[in-house]
C-alpha cells in the first residue's frame, strides 16, 4: 500500500487571506494562484506565489487539485479575473482610432474606448484580446462565431 505525503495545505485566515502551509509548517499569508495560460488552458497548470512573486506550489493540471483547496483557488482566481466576453459588436462611433464601441457581453452591455488597432491581439486561432483605454480586457473566444454585423465591424480593425 502507497502512501502520499502531502506537502503543502491552503487555507484562509480570519481576515480572508489566502495561506499556504508548506511541508516545513511555515506558513505564507497572502498567497495567491496564478493560471498558466488563463486564455488558452485555463486547467493547464496553477502556480501559488507569494506577495513577492516567488512561485512556493505548482499544480501541473487542475483536476489533480483537492477538493476544498480548488474551491479556495478558484474563489481567489474569480476575484483577480475579470475578463468579459464579447458576444456582439452593436456600433463603432468611427472605423479611425481612437473610436468608440458599443458590444453586449457575457455581464451586460457596455460602451469601450478602442485607442488604435493594436489593441486588438489574436491569442490563438481566432481567440482575439481586445483592450479598451481604461486598461480592461476583453475576451472574443472565436471571431468565426459572432454575427454578420460584429465581424464587418470588426475587420475593419484588424
Amino acid at each position: 500500500m502507497s502512501y502520499q505525503r502531502k506537502t503543502h495545505q491552503l487555507e484562509r485566515d480570519t481576515l480572508g487571506r489566502l495561506i499556504l502551509i508548506d511541508a516545513n509548517g511555515t506558513r505564507h499569508i497572502g498567497v495567491h494562484p496564478v493560471r498558466a495560460f488563463p486564455i488558452t488552458a485555463p486547467g493547464a497548470g496553477i502556480g501559488i506565489m507569494d506577495t513577492s512573486g516567488k512561485e512556493l506550489c505548482w499544480y501541473p493540471d487542475v483536476s489533480a487539485i483537492p477538493e476544498l483547496e480548488l474551491g479556495l483557488i478558484e474563489e481567489e482566481l474569480a476575484t483577480r479575473e475579470f475578463m468579459p466576453v464579447i458576444e456582439k459588436i452593436t456600433r463603432v462611433s468611427t472605423y479611425a482610432t481612437p473610436s468608440i464601441w458599443d458590444i453586449e457581453t457575457d455581464r451586460g452591455p457596455t460602451r469601450i474606448r478602442l485607442k488604435g488597432e493594436e489593441d486588438i491581439r489574436r491569442i490563438a486561432g481566432n481567440t482575439l484580446l481586445i483592450a479598451d483605454s481604461n486598461g480592461l480586457q476583453f475576451l472574443i473566444k472565436d471571431s468565426t462565431s459572432l454575427d454578420k454585423v460584429s465581424k464587418k465591424l470588426l475587420d475593419r480593425f484588424r
